[in-house]
């Protein structure tokens, strides 16, 4: 891996760059406005967002006024959003995905993912993203917060394979078992909150190995995902964090590096666990 522009070609054939800006608990108006602008001027080309982060207005602007000031094309960005969980149904996940779409201004969506598998609903709200899908107005459909048991589900009702799953994931909660099932079906992980929340930022193993390669610790985080083939959206509203989340490329960590990251895991969570979650 040697860019910003690197990307994974997902089970559909769309390829998905490795890197984004989340924005979730970004405030809307001129806060997630720069932050999108910020990230796109310094080449991110992929922006995560959801219904439920109360942004999606903000983060259309950010991308609006960033195409128009970096001289570029909608299609060069690839854009997420996410259904909430009082949404789904057919239907009404069909309802969601226009406003968001409305809110964000614009045509079409390159993911949109059912944002946490809530029982009972989660397999309609499937058969809706597959309406979107074959209707042209997404060009890849997966999921959130979904473990195997959930994808299961949404597999055996499914006329299109899931492309992405987004999980939390970082080195404390490495989710080695869903990583591999994941694998086996072709289906891409993303994690949100790679770097922990920032409660990663004192751990000495962490912290030795980033005085070796001459990196921050969330360079080495980062970094860590990228070689264990996973997609990436650090937030962050500082340029500056920024430019050095996007600063990992020029590196490589060892294999006993990988392997001391590896075993740092507790499966201790941030987030909700999506097996006992009431939102």
């Amino acid at each position: 891996m040697n860019g910003i522009n690197n990307r994974v070609k997902l089970n559909n054939g769309l390829e998905m760059p490795v890197l984004g800006l989340g924005v979730f608990q970004v405030e809307d108006g001129q806060v997630v406005i720069d932050s999108v602008k910020a990230a796109i001027r310094n080449g991110y080309r992929s922006i995560d967002t959801a219904a439920i982060y109360q942004n999606e207005e903000g983060v259309g602007q950010g991308i609006k006024e960033a195409l128009e000031e970096n001289g570029l094309k909608r299609e060069e960005l690839f854009i997420t959003s996410k259904v909430w969980n009082a949404d789904l149904g057919y239907q009404s996940t069909l309802d969601a995905f226009e406003l968001s779409l409305k809110k964000l201004g614009l045509d079409y969506l390159d993911l949109y993912l059912i944002h946490w598998p809530v029982e009972g609903k989660f397999v309609e709200s499937w058969k809706a993203l597959e309406t979107l899908y074959k209707n042209g107005k997404v060009k890849a459909i997966g999921m959130s917060n979904f473990q195997i048991h959930h994808l299961k589900e949404v597999i055996a009702n499914a006329e299109i394979m899931p492309m992405v799953n987004q999980i939390e994931l970082h080195p404390m909660l490495s989710q080695v078992e869903l990583r591999e099932f994941l694998k086996e079906n072709s289906i891409q992980v993303e994690a949100w909150a790679p770097l922990m929340q920032g409660q990663l930022f004192e751990n000495e193993t962490l912290q030795e190995i980033a005085n070796k390669h001459n990196k921050s610790i969330a360079q080495v985080v980062l970094r860590w995902h990228l070689q264990n083939g996973i997609v990436i959206i650090p937030k962050s509203i500082k340029e500056h964090r920024i430019q050095e989340n996007a600063n990992i490329f020029d590196f490589e960590l060892t294999e006993e590096d990988m392997t001391l990251i590896n075993a740092l895991n507790q499966n201790h969570r941030v987030g909700p666990d999506p097996d006992h979650f009431d939102f």
